[in-house]
């Protein structure tokens, strides 16, 4: 690539859990030859996600090429927090081949593709292709709305009601933008729930594109990096809810940050961040914990009440703090409950 060609950017989008992050780092260690950089954006203070991209780093995609905007949705901070970051980027010492951008899971792609318009970076850069993820297991099971049936029925009955919960806008609106849609953790899902997320997704989609299933976020790298699809120059067959509208609002989902103490009983913590999503409708935790007797810390990645933890990498000589960040919509969250829970 000479200097004078604009670097591609693939936008990864996903509603929360979907597998975002595992699919990066399988494209980090999958690049085939390409030099990449990558920017996480990630909603609340506390930078998970970036944390563990940067934990496997390699010569293609080192440390100082992956960066991080915490506590903010870059589609809504274009000029302050995104413009400036791709320049930063595109003005490494090693300019990357391809930049992968993660999005946050609540975040609307298709402001963010409007800024590639901007004109400090529009002949510099072009959008690749958007790929959305989709949890095929939650979607088989219609999570994006609390009775379905009963939503179809009300609205033949009257069309001026507007039964979409914000979770349903943010999902049609990442598949709406889409130019691939991966269908992720195929292998929770299993045929039957594969089939049905694809009648969900093909439903929502204003288009015909790929529609893919993945396990574990293994996908052929070609498959999903050199689309040329030049997005920012097709934005009329991207539809969104929020076309007409300047921005966007944040404001249905809070997201909180829950100091951990060092804990026992890993199955205790378990069973407590189920009960978070089945009895206070809590929709991600993430984060780390200190377990005693382990000079590792706990990655704890929680979508509903599906728990994954596994130990990632020493404390180091740092103090060993833990920290949970807990997503749910704005009135879901009661911190001191949450807090107890949680027996933080």
């Amino acid at each position: 690539m000479n200097d004078l060609s604009k670097i591609p950017v693939t936008v990864i989008t996903g509603f929360l859990g979907s597998g975002k992050t595992t699919l990066i780092r399988h494209l980090m260690t999958n690049a085939g030859g390409r030099r990449l950089a990558v920017l996480v954006n990630e909603f609340g203070t506390v930078g998970v996600d970036g944390d563990i991209l940067k934990s496997c780093a390699i010569p293609d995609c080192p440390e100082e090429n992956i960066v991080e905007l915490a506590n903010g949705c870059i589609c809504c901070t274009v000029a302050d927090d995104f413009i400036p970051t791709i320049e930063a980027l595109m003005a490494l010492p090693t300019r990357p081949d391809h930049i992968l951008i993660e999005t946050s899971g609540l975040a609307l792609p298709k402001p963010l593709l409007k800024a590639f318009d901007w004109p400090a970076i529009r002949s510099k850069i072009t959008v690749d292709g958007v790929i959305a993820l989709a949890d095929a297991e939650a979607v088989a099971a219609g999570r994006f709305a609390a009775d379905e049936h009963a939503v179809d029925e009300q609205r033949k009955a009257d069309e001026s009601i507007d039964h979409e919960t914000p979770l349903s806008e943010v999902f049609e609106d990442q598949i709406s933008c889409a130019d691939i849609i991966l269908m992720s953790k195929a292998d929770l899902a299993g045929e039957d729930g594969l089939a049905a997320a694809r009648k969900v997704i093909e439903a929502e989609s204003p288009r015909v594109v790929p529609i893919l299933s993945m396990s574990e976020g293994v996908i052929d790298t070609n498959v999903v990096l050199g689309l040329n699809a030049a997005a920012e120059d097709d934005l009329a067959a991207r539809p969104s809810h929020h076309d007409g509208h300047d921005d966007h609002e944040h404001d249905d989902f809070e997201t909180i940050v829950v100091p951990m103490p060092e804990i026992d009983d890993v199955d205790a913590l378990v069973s407590a961040i189920e009960r978070l999503a089945n009895e206070q409708h809590i929709l991600r935790v993430k984060g780390y914990v200190a377990v005693a007797g382990k000079p590792m810390r706990m990655l704890v990645q929680a979508v509903g009440a599906r728990v994954r933890h596994q130990y990632d990498r020493p404390w180091g000589a740092g103090a060993r703090q833990g920290h949970l960040v807990v997503i749910a919509e704005h009135d879901h969250i009661d911190t001191a409950a949450i807090r107890a829970t949680l027996g933080a």
